[in-house]
């Protein structure tokens, strides 16, 4: 109830006219073309979570839990809200049932396809989804750099780079090191103009294909960020081998992903496992999985470096 009350309020986009000031839910419902009642009760109803806060002249105001809800919020969450707002997200969840009872995600039978392909089908849907990756990219962009020391890493590979947003960050911070961006060819074409726009692009190399079939040689340093957990371990053994295969003698690999504790904490990523299961039929996984999942690939897990955001940097090396 309140991901669907968050996710209506965004797509009215409510949080944007309460930005330069209180209003009163007639004067909002004029503006968004809704009920004057309507928006009153869900104003009333997110007020009572701290998302909105209701004055006394009877005029709806920001809190600091709204904020984020802003298309210009300096870390917007708005198409987190919409995502999972959304028709497809919300069908999808409607059948975790069949995913807990078959142990396979349910998106394709539901669609006829796998979630990529899907994806592909509708370009809606598919543009949130991607904003809101993106949204989650620049969250723990800054606090992977800054928990990370890359400096010791002449050569770093980023492997299912996108458009090289993480890779550059990391050049921007380690001036010695240069870099390797490599994805599929419908990606890496939009990565020169981030490289340039982050001043790297002269230390950094543009290389395109799929992980399934080789990865570039030659890296002391292969990163991946959240694609481990979006395979299933059968294709998530067959990427890791493939670095495996390549990465220098003392080299290190480098996992920016979720690592769930042990145990029944609330922690975020137990929920996100359970997407990945609907989704994919894939896994977040505990430093635990990761060592067993690591080793069977041929690398020893050496440590798991914690980021002041919810990713972690499972570090590993050649065995």
């Amino acid at each position: 109830m309140l991901t669907q009350a968050l996710s209506v309020a965004t797509k009215l986009g409510i949080a944007d006219l309460l930005a330069d000031g209180p209003l009163t839910p007639e004067e909002i419902a004029r503006r968004v073309d809704a009920s004057p009642d309507g928006v009153f009760r869900l104003l009333r109803a997110l007020a009572s979570r701290g998302v909105f806060a209701a004055r006394p002249d009877g005029r709806f105001e920001l809190t600091p839990l709204a904020e984020p809800l802003r298309s210009d919020a300096p870390v917007s969450m708005r198409s987190v809200a919409l995502l999972w707002g959304s028709p497809e997200g919300w069908e999808h969840w409607g059948h975790l049932l069949d995913s807990v009872q078959t142990g396979e995600p349910a998106v394709p039978a539901i669609r006829g396809m796998d979630f990529f392909a899907f994806l592909a089908s509708k370009p809606a849907f598919a543009a949130e989804f991607n904003t809101a990756m993106t949204t989650f990219s620049n969250l723990v962009r800054e606090p992977v750099v800054a928990a990370y020391d890359f400096s010791p890493f002449p050569t770093i590979v980023d492997v299912g780079a996108g458009h090289g947003a993480m890779l550059a960050a990391i050049l921007q911070r380690t001036p010695t090191a240069r870099g390797v961006l490599f994805d599929q060819p419908s990606v890496t074409a939009g990565a020169a103009d981030v490289l340039r726009a982050h001043g790297v692009e002269s230390r950094c190399t543009i290389e395109s294909g799929s992980f399934f079939d080789r990865v570039p040689s030659g890296g002391d340093a292969y990163l991946m960020k959240n694609i481990i957990h979006d395979w299933p371990e059968v294709e998530a053994l067959a990427i890791l081998r493939n670095i495996r295969e390549v990465i220098r003698p003392g080299g290190r690999l480098l996992l920016i992903e979720l690592v769930l504790p042990e145990g029944n904490s609330a922690y975020m990523g137990n929920l996100f496992d359970l997407e990945m299961l609907l989704d994919l039929g894939s896994r977040e996984r505990t430093e635990r999985e990761f060592r067993q999942l690591l080793a069977q690939a041929g690398f020893e897990l050496t440590r798991v470096v914690q980021t002041a955001s919810p990713v972690c940097v499972v570090e590993s090396k050649p065995n």
